[in-house]
């Protein structure tokens, strides 16, 4: 198949259907409404959800659980993800960055204690667990809370 041999679909496109114009169409005098009623109307309808005035299945639904707007996103990485930098590096979250290892920053970079570390590196991030933070001081680094 060739660029220049590309084509919709079958069915796919409609001619376009002119309403109102006459008797004859099919499609004339109400065009298509019917008689009367909130949907025969200029702007009329209902907005989406309404159920008629019965009580709507969202609002008949129990609420549950809450979202913190406050609460932080951060990106984690495991202490094994440190191994690709050289010795005595102080690894920043824009380096993590620079160099692939996370895509973006968001609120802040956790360090995770999955994995080993054999270098001697400075990390700086917004938070460690506790594992993390021991692997890198066992391997002669510093772990700094920004």
């Amino acid at each position: 198949m060739k660029l220049g041999e590309l084509k919709p679909a079958s069915g796919s496109v409609t001619a376009a259907f002119r309403k109102g114009r006459g008797a004859a169409t099919g499609n004339g005098k109400t065009s298509g409404r019917g008689h009367k009623g909130q949907k025969a109307r200029s702007g009329g309808g209902v907005r989406p959800g309404f159920e008629g005035g019965q009580m709507p299945l969202y609002r008949r639904l129990p609420k549950r659980g809450f979202t913190n707007i406050f609460a932080k996103k951060y990106v984690s990485i495991n202490v094994s993800d440190l191994n690709k930098f050289d010795a005595d590096t102080v690894v920043t979250p824009e380096l993590l960055k620079e160099t692939g290892v996370i895509s973006k920053i968001m609120d802040g970079v956790v360090i995770l204690g999955r994995g080993d570390l054999d270098k001697k590196l400075t990390v700086k991030a917004a938070r460690f667990s506790e594992s993390a933070k021991s692997k890198i001081e066992a391997a002669g680094g510093k772990a700094e809370v920004m």
